[in-house]
């Protein structure tokens, strides 16, 4: 595993000159296997019984199959090539974000004496009634929010601090839960925390992973970019 969003020697010349080699390799190997299929019909129409040549039907699927071949070939290329690029585009994209606060699923909350803190939560579907429930590091309940109804999806939500007998809270570390209900049925939200990429890595395999501090996500565990 790398990490791809330092500075690194290779220049988008490399990478142009890398693809026309890759393209140039490709090229050769279908011309080869063009010019073998040639000569081997070539030979068989000039050693063919001229009392049984070959049957038209017979040459025509011939030709067909190597032209399939082919075609197979450069659709290979294309596909290998446009994997490439998306990977390439992927990892420009996740290095954007290098710095910036971001929500993933999680549970933690930072809370700095003084300001609000913010958190969010994903619903799979539409809530009559949504309730975070805040605890120390502990595990003691200190705030519980009643955030009313909601639509399916993403949703922020901030706490001003304040403990449930309107007391502020110590700055530190705390924990939430997320609750929510629809009529009868008891809905599975996400909670979201908000965290930080701090730096993106690459696979062997070529797949893109952040670091946001406690762990790593791939670009579509983010739900939202702050």
């Amino acid at each position: 595993m790398s990490t791809v969003n330092s500075t690194g020697s290779t220049t988008s010349a490399d990478v142009i000159a890398a693809l026309q080699k890759g393209s140039s390799s490709s090229a050769s190997k279908t011309d080869a296997a063009q010019s073998r299929f040639l000569k081997l019909l070539t030979e068989q129409l000039k050693n063919q019984d001229p009392l049984n040549p070959v049957d038209n039907a017979q040459m025509t699927s011939q030709m067909a199959q190597i032209e399939t071949v082919n075609g197979l070939d450069k659709l290979n290329t294309t596909l290998a090539s446009m994997l490439q690029n998306s990977q390439s585009s992927e990892v420009l994209q996740a290095a954007a974000l290098v710095g910036k606060g971001v929500m993933v699923a999680g549970n933690s909350l930072s809370l700095t004496s003084g300001s609000k803190t913010y958190g969010g939560f994903e619903l799979p579907s539409a809530a009559d009634k949504v309730t975070v429930t805040i605890k120390d590091a502990n595990g003691l309940e200190v705030r519980k929010l009643e955030l009313g109804d909601a639509d399916a999806g993403v949703h922020n939500f901030s706490w001003d601090g304040l403990t449930t007998n309107g007391a502020q809270a110590a700055s530190g570390n705390y924990t939430i839960s997320v609750a929510a209900t629809r009529g009868d049925t008891t809905l599975k939200p996400v909670a979201l925390q908000i965290s930080t990429v701090n730096s993106v890595l690459r696979t062997s395999s070529g797949s893109v992973s952040l670091d946001v501090g406690s762990g790593l996500v791939s670009l579509a565990d983010i739900k939202q970019i702050l």
